[in-house]
């Protein structure tokens, strides 16, 4: 079984996205867990993607490739998995902040928090604060993660941060913040629980966040 776990795991890292199915496929036939498949084939291979993106081993296009062959293998678990009541991670509120449509970055770390196995809302681009709060209520969410490329649209992180305390969210769901110009220093400045310098850092953070 461990075998069929590393074929799907090392398809998963070439972007082999009929492949992975198949083997999820067979990997199911063969009684293994779906919860296994999920952690020990598909995550534990969009984790050595995640890596060597952070070491510059890969870049974007290869963990765009890695991530349609993961949710192709997840598009054949789910129903399984559903079924086994298996949870997600978490779920995380994800969004461009207002007045910034820029969204590569955001898209990036879209991949890796769903690559660990989160439950992730895109809002998009040109987010407002109300319907970071808005989602974050309506989804029970874990974590409101915020992105921004432009310095002029940076405050705005603090204006979600600020909603989030008056809506009385701030108790359950943490805030992260990132993108280019953002620094720790004014993720301090601005209340955000983690900042992180780039997307698969920023997904490990997350993990850690939802298990502390």
């Amino acid at each position: 079984m461990d075998d069929i776990m590393l074929e799907i795991s090392e398809l998963l890292q070439k972007g082999r996205a009929p492949l992975v199915k198949e083997k999820v496929q067979q990997a199911l036939e063969n009684g293994c867990s779906p919860k296994d498949i999920l952690e020990q084939g598909l995550l534990a291979g969009m984790d050595v993607i995640g890596e060597k993106f952070r070491n510059n081993e890969v870049f974007v296009p290869e963990v765009l490739i890695a991530a349609r062959a993961m949710n192709n293998g997840i598009a054949v678990l789910k129903p399984h998995l559903a079924a086994m009541g298996v949870e997600s991670a978490g779920c995380v509120i994800l969004g461009t902040v207002k007045g910034d449509l820029h969204d590569i970055g955001k898209n990036l770390v879209k991949l890796m928090l769903e690559g660990k196995g989160f439950q992730v809302v895109d809002l998009g681009v040109n987010v407002s604060a109300e319907q970071f709060v808005k989602a974050a209520q309506e989804h029970d969410a874990d974590i409101v993660c915020c992105s921004a490329l432009l310095t002029t649209t940076m405050t705005e992180m603090k204006s979600v941060e600020q909603a989030l305390r008056d809506a009385g969210l701030r108790e359950k769901v943490k805030f992260m913040v990132g993108g280019a110009p953002v620094t720790q220093a004014f993720a301090d400045s601005v209340g955000a629980d983690c900042y992180t310098p780039d997307a698969a850092t920023c997904a490990e953070e997350a993990l850690r966040l939802c298990r502390a």
